[in-house]
């Protein structure tokens, strides 16, 4: 196999022809690329090779469940990864448009191996990726994926015999099954299913109805042009149009799903949105009610309540803050058996025996209507109002070159350190503790906190901060954090600030 070019020009005879692959594509934990700016089908064609080449390397049986989102063009890059992946010798089941968790269970429910999907997730129209995986649940990590990265980028993948291509009907179905079960709800439940028109659409309103759930639908036709704003319950765009579908249809609260549906957004009935952290900690003290003494993990952006909360210490709760990243949380919950992962963008990984370890914006769904026919005298809004009050920030992510961002976050980290070896306060309080699992996340001696990291997969860094004090205090830190990111001349304007 000849190396990919990182570029070929469009509307050419090599665009046609020859596999163009910007390396830049090949993230932490997947694989995401502007197309067909940044790679072409040659280039998809290419990238299955190296797929199906490292799963013979690595020994793994010769077997790979396919999908993909629902993107005008999806099917076309999934059938040229598809050409690539039979060219090294894999037997693909194609399980046609899925969502990504839909992917992961049909490595469950087709007893395979591997799993690949095409997706963009939350990216907007214009971009492709793959998430794969090798040992379910888990997804590629940073090893992985740089192994994948050489033998793609170095055109070391080899062309082996016996590969073959099988459609799979069916495996939407099962994964809807496997959802619900026979659970039904005993109280009433009016629920704002938000899916921005994307893959989503396909399944929450079904599932809600087999639940027993009434249905507001929020665009739910599927429509690949994302007429209305692109689906992704971390954007306010999407929140705000939630909030105001719950306000005017008096439902119980909305929910609402990312382009893959491996995330899922909370609206209380107040139309209050509840950030997913926050979502997370209240599942827990449910969760942790059922099965008490159990570890839970959270990353590094989430609030410092896992391990504060008076509830969740009154059920023997252990926290665990953990790196950030869909790959990395779903091996550290595998690895210490957690029964739940929580992320703050909203990827949770319920563990069994209540999910099956991997990232599925339904299950968080079918578990949030479970957790209220529990608490049938309580509204969501109640739940959120039970927590301790914490002030915090949404995810803010000031530009700053793909090229660049570890190697400033590096000298970030130095000077974050520094600050407390020097003995130095932020935002007028002594610094407890610099946590650099990922980045550097300082947290103070009244337990809020202000984190800095490189974003896994856009050209940014990535601000958090959390008080347990005061909206005061909160801008004190971010104002304090900002202040030691503004001595990198490379680092740009934030997307979004408070």
């Amino acid at each position: 196999m000849t190396k990919p070019q990182p570029e070929v020009t469009p509307n050419t005879w090599s665009f046609l022809r020859d596999a163009m692959i910007k390396p830049t594509g090949f993230r932490e934990y997947d694989a995401r690329w502007k197309y067909p700016e940044e790679i072409n089908l040659p280039g998809m064609t290419a990238l299955g090779l190296g797929l199906g080449t490292q799963m013979r390397k690595r020994g793994i049986a010769p077997v790979i469940a396919v999908g993909n989102d629902y993107r005008d063009y999806s099917l076309a890059i999934k059938n040229a990864l598809i050409l690539g992946l039979m060219q090294a010798g894999i037997q693909v089941k194609d399980i046609g448009p899925a969502l990504s968790p839909m992917a992961y269970f049909a490595q469950f429910h087709l007893d395979v191996p591997a799993v690949a999907m095409v997706t963009a997730s939350h990216n907007p129209n214009g971009w492709t990726g793959v998430k794969m995986g090798f040992d379910r649940p888990l997804t590629h990590g940073p090893d992985e994926m740089g192994e994948l990265r050489d033998i793609v980028l170095n055109g070391e993948g080899q062309p082996a015999p016996g590969g073959s291509y099988e459609f799979v009907d069916g495996v939407k179905e099962a994964y809807l099954d496997d959802l619900v079960g026979d659970f039904k709800m005993s109280r009433p439940l009016k629920v704002v299913c938000a899916t921005g028109n994307g893959t989503a659409s396909a399944f929450a309103p079904e599932l809600f109805t087999r639940m027993g759930v009434e249905v507001v639908e929020s665009h739910n036709e599927l429509d690949y042009t994302f007429p209305h704003y692109n689906p992704n319950p971390e954007a306010m765009e999407m929140l705000h149009d939630m909030s105001a579908s719950v306000k005017a249809s008096g439902a119980d609260l909305a929910l609402g799903f990312d382009g893959d549906g491996d995330r899922c957004g909370v609206v209380d009935d107040e139309g209050e949105e509840i950030f997913a952290d926050k979502v997370g900690v209240i599942m827990a003290r449910d969760l942790s009610k059922l099965y008490p003494n159990s570890t839970f993990v959270a990353d590094v952006k989430s609030t410092g309540l896992f391990a504060s909360d008076p509830e969740l210490k009154k059920n023997g709760v252990t926290a665990d803050y953990w790196k950030t990243g869909h790959s990395h949380m779903k091996r550290r919950v595998k690895e210490i058996g957690a029964l739940a992962g929580f992320e703050k963008s909203g990827h949770y990984f319920l563990a069994e025996p209540v999910g099956r370890g991997y990232d599925c914006g339904m299950r968080v769904a079918v578990e949030v209507c479970k957790m209220l026919d529990r608490n049938p005298d309580q509204s969501m809004s109640d739940l959120r109002k039970a927590l301790p009050k914490t002030w915090s920030t949404p995810t803010m992510s000031p530009y700053c070159a793909d090229t660049e961002k570890y190697s400033v976050l590096e000298r970030l980290v130095q000077k974050l350190v520094a600050k407390h070896e020097a003995g130095e306060q932020l935002a007028g309080r002594a610094i407890k503790e610099v946590v650099t699992v990922n980045g550097a996340r300082v947290i103070l001696d009244n337990g809020s906190w202000g984190l800095v990291r490189a974003s896994s997969n856009t050209p940014n860094l990535v601000v958090v901060c959390e008080s347990s004090e005061s909206e005061a205090e909160m801008r004190a830190i971010f104002a304090d954090i900002d202040a030691v990111i503004r001595t990198e001349p490379l680092v740009g304007d934030y997307d979004q600030t408070i």
